[in-house]
């Protein structure tokens, strides 16, 4: 009766939630409270793409406050990445660029739409013990923060699609020799799911 009983409670709990659901709430939860990299995505647009849009990604030549120098092109690069996963047709700007030559290039390769990308903040907290002998800041001590700002812009009429900004901060079990622009990949690449319809 006791093997029954255990059998229906497993039943009637794997219906209520997948395993991986399950794993994927522990990791928010803990990205949350400040234990594991964290990012938070605010859009202005449900927009959604198809599968078949043809995206050109390009990225500004603001140099983001805050103390961090990251890669000139590291937001355009890291959105490359995330977004041929879900787009076959993707080409990304090889340097960075202004927003009207982004559109020019744009209009020139034949996409429908511009990514266009800026690292509007990033923040390189002391994170190794040679970080702290340079520094030797306790206020500096802590994890790392990223602000990305990004506009998707339909290249034939200009007209502004969406427009996001993505709020990053590293944990403290990843902060070791971390920097601002190792948190930018997972929320580029959940934003591609999100302009399919696959994300939250």
């Amino acid at each position: 009766m006791r093997g029954v009983f255990l059998l229906m409670v497993a039943v009637l709990l794997s219906g209520c939630m997948k395993a991986s659901d399950l794993a994927d709430g522990a990791l928010y939860q803990l990205g949350d409270v400040g234990v594991l990299d964290h990012s938070d995505t605010r859009r202005a647009s449900p927009w959604r793409l198809q599968a078949d849009s043809f995206i050109y990604i390009a990225q500004g030549h603001f140099v983001p406050p805050g103390g961090a120098y990251p890669r000139p092109n590291v937001v355009a690069e890291e959105a490359y990445k995330g977004f041929v996963e879900y787009f076959p047709l993707v080409r990304r700007a090889k340097a960075p660029l202004g927003l009207d030559e982004s559109l020019a290039e744009a209009r020139a390769a034949g996409a429908h739409y511009l990514l266009y990308s800026r690292f509007a903040y990033a923040d390189d907290r002391i994170g190794t013990v040679e970080e702290w002998e340079d520094q030797e800041a306790l206020d500096r001590l802590g994890t790392d923060r990223a602000v990305i700002q990004l506009m998707l812009i339909e290249t034939n009429t200009r007209f502004l699609v969406d427009t996001a900004r993505i709020r990053s901060r590293g944990g403290f079990l990843t902060l070791y020799d971390a920097k601002p622009d190792d948190l930018i990949a997972p929320a580029l690449h959940d934003y591609a799911r999100r302009l399919l319809g696959l994300g939250h």
